[in-house]
């Protein structure tokens, strides 16, 4: 028993310390809180306003039906547990998870030879797992990721609900658990009556899956049929993470594609564009970046390849920025990350955008965590209580194996009002 503690407890801290955690400091409180009372008190769990008080500093008239903080932080954390089991964690030998109804965190061996099957996907997982002859424990613990990634759509549409009518109540709810620097760069679209809208890249393609497919081109496709329903897996990725952010501030955001988008929502909304102009051309036909521009490039080796142009370079900056190249594998990609005066100007366009999908994925990673965005704030001297002003910057990407495992703020160039 004291052994099982250990490993347990082992594994705790690997969670902790995970990628998957890194920059969400009120989810590792939130889960060493649960890890301790399941250690300390097997069997039991605790209640909801135990945790509103003792975990995220709630008052002691806390009401649960008025404010939801708990119910979404769990849901966070049960999607954050299954991202990272599917992915970094995939050899782990032990599943933590936290059955709905119920804040007591569960503890599970992982089957021997299970790991492969599990690292591939939940759903698949749950397949192979089901299917004759196999271990009924792997069946179990298969089960138990599915069933972690069916409840995070439910428990975040139910606790957004819920923070909705809590504003309608009148009771603001807090985000003092939040780091500060994602408190300040935020502010800026947590004041409108709206909330702000997610406008993700949707570029038409011509072709089919099986036969290959390439984007559509006016000059030559004018009679083809287009398909308008496809997006980068770093898209995808961007808006989890985004909804990530925004759960944890209380604030409800509106996800549209691209091509859906109109100018009348660019006029009544604060809008966060996800992708580049050569994929989401909702970008072309309202005010975007001025120093930092995409384009592809018309002649060369790389021909057709997007460059982030240096419209106005400072000392020391180049005059482009360049991916690897396409018939490479990637290991480095450019993006840009800006806030700029809207169509209306009392409106705000917030672009994060690379010249891959894996650098538009970097650049909403970058503003959704802690680090990245103190580095942000400091080089932009916004205080704690300042206003962040627009700004235009360029991100260098470092990326292994399709995934980005770092990244650095090259150039940034202040705008005036």
């Amino acid at each position: 028993m004291d052994r099982d503690r250990t490993r347990h407890r082992e594994q705790v801290e690997k969670l902790i310390s995970c990628r998957t955690l890194h920059g969400s400091e009120s989810l590792c409180k939130l889960l060493h809180y649960l890890a301790d009372h399941a250690l300390e008190r097997s069997g039991t769990s605790p209640k909801e306003y135990q945790i509103a008080t003792e975990v995220f500093g709630r008052p002691k008239d806390f009401d649960p039906h008025l404010d939801s903080t708990v119910r979404v932080q769990a849901g966070r954390l049960r999607a954050k547990l299954a991202e990272y089991y599917a992915s970094e964690g995939a050899e782990d030998q032990i599943l933590i998870d936290i059955p709905r109804g119920t804040y007591a965190l569960a503890f599970h061996d992982r089957p021997q030879g299970g790991a492969r099957n599990l690292a591939a996907s939940p759903q698949e997982s749950f397949r192979e797992a089901s299917r004759g002859g196999q271990n009924p424990r792997n069946w179990l613990v298969a089960a138990i990721i599915l069933s972690v990634i069916l409840s995070v759509a439910f428990t975040i549409a139910t606790d957004r609900f819920l923070t909705h009518r809590t504003v309608a109540a009148g009771v603001e709810p807090e985000s003092a658990d939040m780091p500060t620097a994602l408190r300040v760069f935020w502010r800026g679209f947590l004041t409108n009556p709206q909330e702000p809208w997610v406008i993700f890249s949707n570029a038409a393609f011509v072709g089919r899956p099986t036969s290959g497919m390439r984007y559509y081109n006016s000059a030559r496709d004018r009679q083809t049929h287009t398909l308008d329903h496809y997006t980068g897996v770093g898209e995808v990725l961007a808006v989890h993470a985004l909804d990530n952010v925004f759960g944890e501030l209380h604030q409800q955001l509106r996800v549209k594609r691209g091509s859906l988008f109109s100018l009348d929502d660019a006029k009544n909304n604060d809008l966060i564009f996800v992708g580049s102009p050569s994929e989401n051309l909702a970008l072309l036909e309202i005010p975007s970046t001025k120093d930092f521009v995409f384009r592809e490039i018309s002649s060369g080796p790389r021909a057709g390849e997007v460059e982030i142009v240096n419209l106005h370079p400072e000392s020391g900056e180049p005059k482009s920025y360049l991916a690897t190249p396409s018939n490479e594998p990637l290991t480095e990609d450019y993006s840009v990350v800006a806030l700029v005066k809207g169509l209306n100007p009392s409106r705000s366009e917030l672009i994060l955008a690379g010249t891959t999908t894996i650098g538009t994925q970097a650049a909403v990673e970058y503003v959704c965590q802690q680090d990245s965005l103190g580095e942000l704030l400091l080089r932009l001297s916004v205080s704690t209580s300042g206003e962040l002003k627009p700004f235009e910057a360029v991100i260098h990407v470092k990326v292994a194996r399709g995934v980005p495992v770092g990244t650095e703020l090259v150039a940034l160039h202040k705008k005036p009002l």
